[in-house]
């Protein structure tokens, strides 16, 4: 952790600005840049004022970003980006993605994913992710140059893999199963705190009634004129005050959500594992077939039913010279096969111990994160119930002085 790229630069998203360009297609498009400030940590430690570097980014280029990541590290369980449209929301609240307050939220759920990859111990050392930060022109092609679109894995090969493997590591398949589950988990509580949301949107604004009837009823009364009316100014203020609570309800929402797109990120080291596991069975199976073959061609018996062998019985055997060249080559593809599947063995052990190691850094981070967030959500209502209630002994002193 001493190494990390946060504890060396400061990283923030200050500020989004809507602009209008054209699309790769020459069409007109609006689209959303926001600005990325950088600033060195060790000059300030220092007492020296360090400069702020800066440039603008798309939520397209955060896109990219994370799928060269997904694809360079597929054992490490990469930080999700926030939504690019909103989901899960009260119906009072906008779902455009233009609107200010969806993209303002947006903004800080993009300095947050730029700060979770500079405080990982190993995405924070990529070159990509650094020139992310500080270089403006030409990085998009620097990401191209990498070819990590030849080494994505197509996803009908990691659907074969899921259906085909036969030794599934029963670790990675409990872990799919819980990512699977927590997903189902925090998306129930999202709906659910959206239907409470316009509940509460509604109770808040029907207070607003109180204020009206309390300010006419106050026109038509000499003595109790002036506490209905102060009454009723405390009952607007209290109607009015909920479109920032739910506001506000709304960035604890979006805390939530990260873990919701967190669990994708989990079944895609999942997915890896078990391609890579395939093409271990698939290895071994094509080394044990070409090795029968071999022993055949060596006996001259076939163990079991093949074209080959009924071509053989129709047609006549093979010379001997040819039955000897076929040896030596299939002699050389089980040598190349042994030391293939000895290979992928490595490498199996290897993303397994690296993919653990990771899967038990996101367990603490995801067991810190939702607790405290839980814990701000629940203070959050205590403290609008609280509100409430002084509404009410506000009002209720009101009415003590008619």
């Amino acid at each position: 952790m001493e190494d990390c790229l946060s504890r060396k630069i400061e990283i923030t998203v200050s500020e989004a600005e809507k602009r209008t360009g054209r699309n790769a297609m020459n069409m007109q498009e609006t689209y959303t840049a926001y600005l990325i400030e950088t600033r060195a940590v060790e000059s300030q430690n220092e007492g020296q004022c360090s400069p702020v570097d800066s440039l603008w980014r798309r939520y397209s280029e955060f896109e990219l970003l994370r799928n060269y990541l997904l694809v360079t590290f597929p054992h490490i369980v990469v930080p999700p980006l926030p939504e690019k449209r909103a989901d899960f929301v009260w119906h009072k609240l906008s779902a455009d993605n233009m609107d200010p307050d969806f993209v303002e939220r947006r903004r800080i759920g993009l300095e947050n994913f730029l700060l979770r990859v500079a405080s990982h111990p190993v995405l924070c050392q990529d070159n990509i992710f650094y020139s992310f930060l500080t270089q403006e022109g030409g990085w998009k092609e620097m990401v191209n140059e990498t070819g990590f679109q030849l080494k994505a894995d197509s996803r009908l090969k990691a659907l074969n893999a899921t259906f085909r493997v036969k030794n599934p590591d029963k670790r990675f398949t409990e872990l799919k199963h819980y990512s699977d589950e927590l997903q189902s988990v925090i998306s129930h509580l999202l709906r659910v705190r959206a239907r409470v949301a316009d509940r509460l949107y509604g109770v808040y604004k029907v207070h607003g009634n109180y204020g009206r009837v309390f300010s006419e009823w106050s026109a038509i009364e000499k003595e109790m004129g002036d506490g209905l009316q102060s009454a009723g100014h405390h009952m607007d203020v209290y109607a009015a005050s909920i479109d920032d609570i739910l506001e506000e309800e709304e960035h604890y929402a979006d805390q939530l959500k990260e873990y919701l797109f967190y669990a994708e990120a989990l079944r895609a080291v999942c997915r890896k594992h078990e391609l890579m596991q395939y093409d271990l069975e698939m290895a071994a199976q094509d080394l044990t077939s070409k090795k029968q073959q071999c022993e055949e061609l060596a006996t001259g018996t076939v163990r079991t039913f093949s074209l080959k062998g009924m071509t053989s019985k129709l047609f006549g055997q093979e010379t001997p010279e040819q039955r000897e060249a076929k040896i030596k080559v299939l002699e050389e593809q089980i040598q190349e096969g042994e030391e293939q599947l000895k290979s992928k063995n490595l490498e199996g052990r290897d993303f397994v111990q690296s993919a653990w190691a990771d899967i038990e850094r996101f367990k603490e981070q995801k067991n810190h994160d939702l607790k405290e967030a839980l814990i701000s959500y629940a203070v959050m209502q205590i403290s609008m119930c609280k509100k409430g209630i002084q509404v009410w002994t506000n009002a209720k002193e009101c009415f003590s002085k008619m």
